[in-house]
């Protein structure tokens, strides 16, 4: 799944339960806390800038599987597969 929320960029800094939020309900950087006082509170700018990257990450990926499966079947084409043997192929 996409990432969508500073949540996903903070799990993926450190293992286990380093931080939690002092509100549940409401998972905000302001309430952020820290567990582990080995670890350092990432700024708000590094959680924003590390989820855009997350995400760019994620899309610049499924882009390419895209493009990648078009220029497979381009390929197949080429070489005089029809468009059922190609389907037939993958299923």
């Amino acid at each position: 799944m996409r990432p969508t929320h500073i949540e996903d960029y903070l799990v993926q800094l450190h293992n286990g339960q380093w931080f939690g939020w002092s509100d549940s309900k409401n998972k905000i950087y302001a309430n952020l806390i820290i567990h582990d006082n080995s670890k350092t509170k990432p700024t708000e700018q590094e959680c924003i800038d590390g989820l855009a990257q997350m995400q760019n990450d994620f899309d610049n990926a499924k882009a390419k599987k895209i493009a990648d499966k078009e220029a497979a079947n381009a390929k197949l084409r080429a070489l005089g597969l029809t468009d059922d043997e190609i389907e037939a192929f993958r299923s």
